[in-house]
């Protein structure tokens, strides 16, 4: 039987039309989230990632601004603007677009946002706390990979999770996010053993490495869920790192690409915004 198809781009808008309520009754007690994206420089891929954001809290209420800073701007005069927007009542979330030009360190930007506006989740404090079990604001690519799963009515205690990928942005937090959702955890990456075998061992498959098509049906077991979380593009497509097609014959569920992990990580923003500004109102 062919592989049911979590599509991403449905959830999602089912998600947004929840947080588009959430806006509404946060306004109504006179508080209006906000989020401020800065894009330093004129990455063009980077630029249509923000302009998706400033749409994406449009939609939903959000109050959204965007500060565009020169390519030479120096890492002072960055974390200058982080402060001040640190500081600032009407923001409840910060977000800088990665990557950033040579002479600006991401590590010292990361660690200037405050944590209780860090909505991309990947400040040290909250990425502790994922570590440890406590609330935080969970990095929005991982986050939506979780309601992904949750999506096929499989529960995630109690099954092997395998994630092929060791990235602070996606490989680690989902790990540990699996986790804290009691599933059995093996994460893998390019130094792995017999990769394959152990993949085929996943009730849950999450794979986050960039390489189009590394993985076929040969590393899949019978009814598995696979989570695809690569965007390759290949003789002008866009194709994960699952060789979809194939994968189709063996997974009981599985993500496209486009339209699958993909929309999920910018809803997972406007939640975290909604949730910075929720906290902020209550305490």
């Amino acid at each position: 039987m062919e592989a049911r198809v979590i599509d991403g781009k449905d959830l999602s808008d089912r998600l947004r039309e929840d947080i588009k309520s959430k806006v509404e009754r946060l306004k109504q007690k006179g508080i209006t989230p906000g989020l401020a994206v800065i894009l330093v420089g004129n990455d063009p891929a980077s630029a249509v990632y923000v302009r998706n954001k400033e749409k994406a809290c449009n939609q939903v209420g959000i109050y959204s601004r965007v500060i565009k800073l020169d390519e030479n701007t120096s890492q002072e005069a960055l974390l200058e603007y982080i402060y001040r927007l640190n500081a600032d009542e009407t923001i409840h979330g910060i977000l800088v677009q990665l990557p950033l030009p040579p002479q600006i360190d991401p590590n010292a930007v990361i660690n200037a946002i405050d944590p209780a506006k860090d909505v991309d989740g990947f400040h040290p404090v909250n990425m502790g706390r994922l570590v440890i079990g406590e609330e935080c604001f969970e990095p929005c690519t991982p986050k939506g990979i979780i309601r992904l799963i949750q999506e096929t009515g499989q529960p995630i205690a109690g099954k092997h999770a395998v994630v092929i990928g060791r990235s602070n942005i996606v490989g680690k937090p989902v790990a540990l996010m699996l986790l804290r959702h009691n599933a059995t955890v093996t994460l893998c990456h390019s130094k792995t053993a017999n990769l394959r075998e152990i993949a085929r061992q996943a009730d849950i498959l999450v794979v986050a490495v960039g390489r189009p098509n590394l993985v076929d049906s040969s590393f899949i077991k019978q009814g598995a869920i696979v989570i695809d979380v690569g965007i390759n593009r290949v003789d002008d497509k866009l194709v994960g790192d699952v060789n979809f097609q194939d994968a189709c014959q063996v997974a009981g569920w599985i993500t496209p690409v486009p339209g699958g992990v993909g929309p999920m990580t910018i809803t997972m923003l406007l939640e975290n915004t909604v949730l910075a500004a929720e906290r902020k109102w209550v305490g």
